[in-house]
């Protein structure tokens, strides 16, 4: 459909935070908006519109990618655009260089302004934008922010008057439910994973706290919308419109197809792909264990040799996607235990650098899915009915890992609560628990069952209507 056809068209900028897991949700949604005849420009740094996949053909005279040059902030390394390309210690850094992208989006959004035609109706934004709503102000368009976590996570972090006068800065704040949750939840963090929390009230290398940021982004917001749906979250979608005193309005989970295979640059993996996919083929239905830790947090080498080798020891065939950590200097020998490979062959594969996770995922050979859960791989996995083994690493991940525990769709890696180690016993015996034992079987009937909340097309298109109608109704004339 041609957006000139449409009266009812509109132009939607969508910009996201410089982070993959955020890149693709807002490309999802891109794609989904101009499946419907909506104009699409969307923004982001050269480099990681390069490695963003290709817009499908039907869909490119919508959707156009506007690069903005990054500038550049030391101590990041050169072509440093995303958090996949820095350790964890360097994002901050990385904001302040986003920061220095409100100039030339000023200038794009005045030369786009200066013309009714090329006129945006809505500005789609990240949380990460604290700059962006007064650009906008300026030439009269309206911003929505979009949230990619869960609501459930929106929650925890609460009203934005909880984390004013030092309300909520001491780890023993985020080890209980938060107090406005009105109903029975386990909703807390363990104190290995609050130091995300904490830090967000203090002021970093960027210049600003995540807390200002955030609250900048939601005061300059006409509104919420976020990637989940009713049926998944209805309770904490109610909670969450009322503490943030705003409409909040769920655009469904935007579920990625599965011939989606990853990053545009990452295509010339072929022979890998083909590799992974015949090795999955000798295996029997829901048999093997596939493990993703995502690409932005790392584990220490000595927990990296315990998951290892409780997977050795697990004595069932598994699928390892093992990214070298960004910033390592030298080879990838020492992330894995002496002879590991050798001794797994046949029962084990170690797959280093990209792979096609959709594609695994999808495939009748996988029967669980041991994870970060970050909140993409969730819903990729989920999609699928596969049955979680959880082993959060960082921001709200553990937030995540707690509600889908509740839901009975997957069972955490047991951890020390204050250090956060585990050890190859504990990873045996959950993915024993998870995957083949009689004590599992709920969880892996209950995550099969899940999978059609995720799967109910219908149910995402109303939610996407809904909130297209809310863009129509609300926009500035």
């Amino acid at each position: 459909m041609e957006a000139d056809s449409n009266s009812n068209s509109l132009h939607i900028v969508l910009f996201p935070w410089l982070a993959f897991g955020h890149m693709h949700p807002f490309l999802e949604l891109s794609k989904s908006l101009a499946s419907r005849g909506h104009r699409i420009t969307f923004i982001s740094t050269p480099r990681n519109i390069q490695r963003l996949p290709s817009i499908p053909t039907h869909l490119s005279s919508l959707i156009t990618y506007v690069p903005l040059a990054l500038p550049h902030v030391e101590p990041l390394p050169e072509n440093a655009e995303s958090t996949s390309d820095i350790s964890q210690a360097l994002v901050p850094y990385l904001e302040k260089a986003f920061d220095g992208l409100s100039t030339p989006f000023s200038a794009f959004l005045k030369s786009a302004c200066s013309n009714r035609k090329t006129k945006p109706d809505w500005i789609i934004m990240d949380i990460h934008h604290h700059w962006l709503p007064k650009i906008a102000q300026d030439f009269c368009v309206p911003c929505a922010l979009f949230c990619i976590l869960l609501a459930s996570s929106m929650v925890f972090v609460g009203p934005h008057s909880s984390n004013k006068g030092g309300l909520r800065t001491k780890i023993e704040h985020f080890t209980v439910p938060p107090s406005w949750i009105p109903f029975p939840s386990n909703l807390a963090c363990r104190p290995h994973e609050t130091q995300w929390f904490v830090r967000s009230n203090t002021k970093n290398e960027s210049g600003i706290s995540i807390d200002e940021r955030g609250r900048s982004t939601f005061a300059g917001s006409n509104f919420i919308c976020i990637r989940t749906c009713f049926e998944l979250e209805s309770k904490w979608l109610s909670l969450l419109s009322e503490l943030l005193e705003k409409d909040v309005v769920p655009v469904g989970l935007l579920p990625p197809p599965v011939e989606e295979i990853g990053l545009a640059e990452e295509s010339k993996g072929k022979e890998l792909e083909f590799e992974v996919i015949n090795w999955l083929n000798k295996h029997a239905p829901k048999s093997v264990l596939y493990i993703a830790l995502g690409s932005e947090a790392t584990l220490s080498t000595e927990l990296l040799h315990e998951l290892a080798l409780g997977l050795e020891s697990s004595r069932l065939p598994f699928l390892w996607a093992l990214r070298k950590p960004a910033g390592m200097i030298g080879d990838t020998s020492e992330l894995l235990p002496a002879s590991f490979e050798e001794r797994i062959k046949g029962s084990g594969y170690v797959a280093w650098d990209w792979v096609p996770q959709m594609r695994i995922l999808a495939h009748a050979s996988v029967g669980g899915f041991l994870t970060h859960c970050g909140p993409s791989s969730v819903i990729e996995s989920l999609q699928f009915g596969h049955p979680l083994i959880m082993l959060p690493l960082i921001i709200d991940q553990g937030l995540i890992a707690r509600v889908l525990e509740e839901r009975g769709v997957g069972v955490e890696v047991h951890r020390d609560a204050e250090t956060g180690v585990f050890n190859r016993e504990g990873v045996a015996r959950v993915v024993h628990l998870v995957m083949v034992e009689e004590e599992g079987k709920l969880i892996r009937h209950n995550a099969e069952k899940i999978q059609s909340i995720f799967t109910d097309k219908i149910s995402h298109e109303k939610h996407l209507d809904r909130f297209i109608k809310h863009l129509i109704n609300y926009r500035t004339m």
